[in-house]
């Protein structure tokens, strides 16, 4: 298994396990992006470019999952589909369609269902860790980014065999978010006898 680093390093080898590991340039620089991600619901006018996408979708694609299924599906929302999710919006709850212009930039996530129960479920949640992936990656390429449910994303002619996940906002932030409070680890983590 070939094996690369932030810092460009060769990875080291472990005597005790048999595999490579690798060193990243910091141990926290993934800590520091998860505790600075934020939800943005104000963004510039520039839309990502297709290139940017691109990278996060593929970064997405290493999100783990069971048998290897790559259950998620990324659609970019352009203006037709934009339109018809505006109207179904608007039909669904009056006053809502003006949500879906608050980014330039808009994905549709769904996950791909076989209908086991067990493996759709399973691919339910790769697909939720997939669209994180995309969120976190965003913020890593210093842009704005936030994750709504959307209930009428079938209107976008979704296939039938997909579920949707989600509508993931991305842009350039215009303004700064302030930090949540969080619960205390010791309320959230249990170590069991």
């Amino acid at each position: 298994m070939r094996v690369f680093t932030v810092s460009g390093t060769p990875p080291t080898f472990s005597r005790s396990t048999g595999f490579e590991t690798a060193q990243l340039a910091s141990p926290h620089v993934v800590d520091d992006l998860i505790r600075s991600r934020r939800t943005h619901k104000a963004y510039g006018p520039d839309p990502v470019p297709r290139e940017t996408l691109l990278e996060l979708f593929e970064l997405a694609r290493w999100a783990p999952n069971h048998h290897l299924t790559n259950p998620w599906r990324f659609r970019v929302i352009g203006p037709r589909a934009l339109e018809t999710l505006k109207q179904a919006a608007e039909a669904h709850k009056p006053g809502s369609a003006t949500k879906l212009d608050r980014a330039p930039t808009l994905v549709a996530v769904t996950a791909k269902q076989t209908g086991d129960a067990e493996q759709d479920h399973e691919d339910l949640l790769a697909t939720a860790v997939a669209a994180y992936i995309v969120l976190l990656g965003a913020h890593a390429r210093g842009l704005a980014a936030y994750w709504r449910t959307v209930p009428v994303l079938g209107a976008l002619g979704l296939p039938d065999d997909e579920r949707p996940i989600g509508l993931l906002y991305l842009g350039t932030p215009r303004q700064e978010q302030r930090v949540p409070e969080r619960a205390p680890v010791e309320e959230i983590a249990f170590f069991l006898d």
